[in-house]
């Protein structure tokens, strides 16, 4: 057990990483070299193509024709508009910007779960939220646009938006993911998402200009370690750690992409260092932290209480 808990950690910690480098690489090459939904309609695709080649090879799963259906338009919905939203912003912010919006996912998640079913609401739960959204308001209203971000303030709200849109498909990906499998729910979610994005990259058009000649190494080769890491090894990757590890320690691995983009983006100039970003990190993180623990907190005591069965 111990070697799977430490393989556990292991892929939380790879996958997170390439996770904060996808950041980094995704603003290198938007929007002078890709387009947000050009880029969007690239992932989407590929993803969906390489789950259906990895889950040929993969263990068989049953699921039902009303839960692919159910799937498939969830990640129509779900993933594009997550990709949709996250992509627009990037182009528009900088990476740092982008990895705080990113780690309020937890925080999401509690609140829909609390309006929609019925989560208890502690005070600890309340005021780690109250922490979060104070994180986020203070980072949307001191940012300035600059030569690192043409537009930071729309830009930030998309990547906000983008992160409440992904907390409502974990919620309810994680409704079906028991039953049909992770590969099951891969596929169907890319393959709903790959046909979204390639109908509204039939109405705005295709721009990407690294796949027209002269072809440039540095953005294909970054295109390809988008797609091939952080969109379908990251997303491999997590269900190991999720099998293993509990929700409050993969929540804390989160804190990895955050701290990954933002080392990358002040070495290589894509961000400058400011003291309200600082302290969006801070709260949000101390925030993030507090919501989880008084979560896990919360199922501990279920579990004590339950009866046992002998």
């Amino acid at each position: 057990m111990t070697n799977k808990i430490q393989e556990a950690n292991l892929a939380m910690v790879v996958s997170k990483t390439f996770s904060g480098l996808n950041v980094n690489a995704l603003r290198y090459l938007l929007p002078l070299w890709i387009a947000p939904l050009t880029g969007v309609t690239f992932r989407c695709v590929f993803a969906a193509v390489a789950f259906w080649i990895i889950g040929y090879w993969a263990k068989p799963e049953t699921a039902s024709v009303k839960d692919k259906i159910y799937l498939f338009l969830l990640g129509a919905v779900g993933i594009y508009g997550y990709m949709f939203s996250y992509l627009m912003g990037l182009s528009k912010t900088t990476p740092v910007s982008a990895a705080i919006f990113t780690s309020m996912q937890p925080i999401w998640v509690f609140i829909l779960s609390v309006f929609f079913f019925n989560e208890k609401a502690t005070v600890m739960k309340i005021v780690g939220i109250l922490v979060g959204l104070g994180g986020a308001l203070l980072c949307i209203s001191t940012q300035k646009s600059d030569d690192l971000a043409s537009d930071a303030f729309s830009g930030n709200l998309f990547c906000l938006v983008s992160s409440v849109i992904y907390a409502v498909y974990l919620i309810l990906s994680n409704r079906f993911l028991k039953r049909t499998g992770p590969y099951t729910l891969m596929r169907y979610t890319f393959s709903g998402a790959a046909v979204s994005s390639l109908i509204v990259m039939a109405f705005v058009g295709y721009e990407a200009s690294l796949t027209t000649p002269p072809l440039h190494f540095w953005p294909i080769a970054l295109l390809l370690f988008v797609l091939i890491f952080p969109t379908v090894i990251s997303y491999l990757l997590i269900p190991t750690g999720l099998k293993y590890l509990s929700t409050t320690v993969v929540a804390i691995y989160g804190y990895l992409i955050l701290v990954v983009a933002s080392i990358v983006s002040f070495l290589v100039g894509q961000d400058r260092f400011s003291w309200e970003q600082l302290g969006a990190m801070l709260l949000i993180c101390v925030g993030v932290y507090w919501v989880e623990i008084a979560e896990n907190n919360g199922r501990e005591r279920k579990r004590l209480h339950s009866p046992s069965i002998t």
